[in-house]
């Protein structure tokens, strides 16, 4: 395939009007393009900066294909895509980033394989496809372990934790239901994640590597840089680059990453399109994620990814709205990044802050000044 320069002014045609297609459309409109966004909501996040709105569903045809009748070239925001209508789009629009990666990232059985075929390590696991495999799985990988679908689900939904055998019943049912990935349960010291970034001449950049704190299977908070000696962040930059060469990336790549107890690093999975544990690079990297992006679809030169100040960013769920207003005049060394969204409900992704600051520890301080996530937090339902 053949790459194309994209010019300022063009139409970017953006598959999601989440609040990643929506910060993707703040950077597009900076460089000169215009953007259009298909999704099912007329006042999507996305929808509110874009010049053109395509309201209709991923997997209809006619809006598809409306997208592609208005667009110069066409991305994407998350990867659970229909495969049929990436397949059209491939033959009747430009799409660089293609669709082999979307279907690598889009099945855990598949993205494991790709893992491993790259010589890098992954925490063990078996494939399920029934109640015998189940038994036989938890057998070789042992309790606790976790059992997740190997197609959807994000955020925690789609997987159970499996501590011991009176929750295997729990397991089983979901193992019923569809093919399933059962993997062991690591001891893990820090999860970690490198943003990898791709364009049509094969220049090849990374964000720094980024240190990720769960809350209930979301991403609570990142820390850059990561608190990891200088050997694992030149090995986990390195496995990045790996994996983008080998899957021929053009755009953008998320690998999130398993540092064990001995300091050794496995990939976790992959996420196709820019991603929330580098939301930080809009306010501490000379070039951030989403203007990457756009430079590497759109086939320009990438830029430095340098990170010039320390950073901490927070996500801001709907249960930490309520106290936010309060905090503002607090907000003096941090950005505040807010998506659009009118409904503020428990879990929900309603934005985030940005601490910044010379060192990690003054940032992570005044991160906690702010006291916006101190409450009792309820797991997502």
């Amino acid at each position: 395939m053949s790459y194309k320069f994209i010019a300022p002014g063009s139409v970017i045609g953006i598959i999601g009007g989440g609040q990643l297609g929506r910060m993707m459309g703040i950077a597009a409109k900076e460089m000169g393009y215009r953007i259009a966004v298909l999704d099912p909501v007329e006042d999507s996040p996305c929808g509110q900066i874009a010049d053109i709105k395509v309201i209709g569903n991923y997997d209809d045809q006619a809006s598809i294909r409306e997208l592609a009748e208005v667009s110069d070239v066409v991305t994407y925001e998350f990867e659970n895509i229909n495969a049929e209508m990436l397949n059209w789009l491939e033959e009747n629009a430009y799409v660089p980033q293609g669709s082999h990666l979307l279907t690598v990232t889009q099945n855990r059985e598949l993205e494991k394989k790709t893992i491993v075929e790259c010589d890098l390590k992954v925490p063990y696991y078996e494939i399920v496809h029934n109640e015998t495999e189940f038994f036989q799985a938890i057998e070789k990988v042992g309790l606790p372990c976790v059992i997740k679908t190997c197609r959807g689900g994000y955020d925690g939904k789609g997987q159970i934790l499996l501590r011991k055998k009176e929750d295997l019943s729990a397991g089983l049912e979901l193992a019923q239901k569809t093919t399933c990935i059962v993997e062991e349960w690591m001891t893990i010291d820090k999860e970690i994640s490198v943003i990898v970034q791709r364009n049509g001449r094969g220049e090849t950049v990374c964000l720094p590597v980024a240190e990720n704190i769960h809350r209930h299977h979301i991403l609570h908070q990142t820390i850059v840089p990561a608190r990891i000696s200088p050997v694992q962040e030149a090995q986990a930059t390195e496995y990045a680059i790996q994996l983008a060469d080998s899957l021929k990336l053009i755009g953008t790549l998320a690998v999130e990453m398993f540092v064990n107890g001995d300091g050794e690093i496995y990939i976790n999975e992959m996420a196709p399109r820019p991603h929330n544990s580098g939301h930080f690079s809009i306010n501490a990297c000379r070039t951030s994620q989403f203007q990457q992006h756009i430079r590497a679809i759109c086939n320009w030169p990438l830029s430095s990814t340098q990170l010039v100040q320390s950073a901490v960013m927070i996500n801001l769920l709907g249960e930490h709205m309520e106290n936010l207003e309060a905090k503002i005049e607090y907000l003096n060394h941090s950005h505040l990044h807010l998506y659009g969204k009118k409904e503020a409900k428990l879990k929900r992704k309603m934005g985030h802050i940005t601490v910044i600051a010379d060192k990690i520890d003054e940032a992570l301080l005044k991160a906690e000044s702010l006291e916006l996530w101190t409450r009792t937090e309820e797991p997502a339902k």
